[in-house]
């Protein structure tokens, strides 16, 4: 503790300044939430609980850090502490997120202290926010496992620095012909499913066998052709787009 506060007491226009982008960034994320449409209501209690949770895993597994062996310098390591923070955004919103990523790295330099002046720890904070941060933001705003998945990419790319625009051609060419076959393929399980309730329930026969010929003309004619388009899009088109940008 005494060696920590020395350091504050070093760095202290460093510790200042970064304090102010810390608040900066709470205030951001506080008022992206205010806009948010599907964000959760949970009592304060409950929050506080989640947020305190989320925190000592997050930090148990940051400290369990790990170097890459053999695949980059021995200063990078690995950890899965921004898995809780996710999980936290994704249920409680970005100011929580925002909120477990600070006290994740405050409970590290309590723990551990700093090796790098406060500076590797400040980028840790700040580059975790520029992931968790248009993730959750993502996931509120359209809020389902395929949110949650382009949040996490939206998150990816902004942490990256690609602009929005890359990382719109980078899903929009082939997710058209992805999403058509995702809206069939899901379009045929609801015909099956109302196909087989019906059957059973009127107790009919005979109606099983056309219903799945039908849907293997649609697998065969539609579904199988917009996926292959979907991969050599992705394959060779999807790159040429994201080098002329």
């Amino acid at each position: 503790m005494e060696k920590l506060l020395e350091q504050i007491q070093q760095n202290t226009t460093f510790v200042l300044i970064t304090a102010l982008i810390i608040v900066a960034v709470a205030v951001l994320s506080r008022l992206a939430e205010r806009k948010l449409p599907h964000l959760r209501s949970v009592t304060p209690a409950r929050r506080v609980s989640i947020i305190g949770i989320c925190s000592a895993i997050a930090v148990v597994l940051h400290i369990l850090d790990f170097p890459l062996l053999f695949l980059a310098p021995e200063f990078y390591k690995l950890d899965f502490s921004e898995v809780p923070v996710l999980l936290g955004g994704f249920f409680l919103g970005p100011s929580a997120a925002v909120t477990i990523e600070g006290i994740k790295i405050l409970l590290k330099l309590l723990f551990k202290g700093t090796s790098t002046a406060f500076v590797g720890d400040f980028a840790n904070f700040f580059v975790g926010c520029c992931f968790v941060l248009p993730a959750t933001v993502w996931y509120h705003t359209h809020k389902s496992k395929n949110g949650a998945i382009l949040g996490l990419f939206a998150g990816y790319y902004m942490r990256q620095n690609i602009s929005l625009l890359k990382y719109l051609l980078g899903i929009l060419p082939h997710g058209i012909f992805e999403l058509t076959a995702l809206i069939l393929s899901a379009a045929m399980g609801l015909y099956l499913c109302s196909t087989v309730t019906n059957a059973l329930r009127k107790k009919q026969t005979g109606v099983l066998r056309p219903a799945l010929h039908r849907c293997c003309q649609i697998l065969y004619l539609w579904v199988l052709p917009l996926l292959f388009i979907a991969a050599l899009v992705e394959t060779y088109i999807t790159p040429i787009l994201f080098n002329l940008v």
